[in-house]
């Protein structure tokens, strides 16, 4: 993923006010972040650990989502779950439900769709070996090549971005 600055992050975001994404907290490593690594930014907000951000990069542009953890986890009865996005499976307590508003009329109104996710959003990480889950079961043995796998991840980005931001 190429660099971005803290301004086309905020300015990304189709499913929050611009107040809202004025006063995001940006990843606390964030002058750090090894872009190299990643296919997306996907921080929790150190301001509000109940939020979560997506910013995606697209043809046109970077896509900034905004995330929040429903009030009912049902990942918690689990002993195991899968990530929707990269596929990793994980201990429950790595995967979380993560709702995001829809973009304009319909998320005003309090729609919404969710996605079964990393809970740290490292799924570039993960699918790298950068990241290791914490998983008592053995990991399955995928065929793909990584190029593959990163493209399965876009693919289930894309799809979940477009729920998003469909007008």
């Amino acid at each position: 993923m190429e660099p971005l600055s803290e301004k086309q992050i905020r300015s990304s975001f189709v499913n929050c006010t611009k107040g809202e994404a004025a006063r995001l907290k940006l990843p606390l490593d964030f002058a750090t972040l090894a872009w190299e690594d990643l296919d997306f930014l996907g921080w929790v907000d150190p301001g509000a650990p109940l939020r979560a951000h997506l910013v995606l990069p697209t043809p046109d542009g970077p896509l900034g989502i905004s995330l929040r953890v429903p009030s009912l986890n049902r990942t918690s009865a689990m002993k195991s779950s899968i990530c929707q996005v990269c596929l990793t499976g994980h201990a429950s307590s790595g995967v979380r439900l993560l709702a995001a508003p829809l973009a304009g009329a319909r998320g005003r109104e309090g729609n919404t769709v969710g996605i079964y996710v990393c809970a740290d959003l490292a799924c570039s990480l993960y699918l790298r070996g950068k990241r290791q889950p914490k998983l008592a079961a053995k990991q399955f043995e995928e065929t793909l090549s990584l190029d593959e796998r990163l493209a399965r991840m876009q693919a289930n980005l894309d799809v979940f971005a477009a729920k998003v931001a469909a007008a």
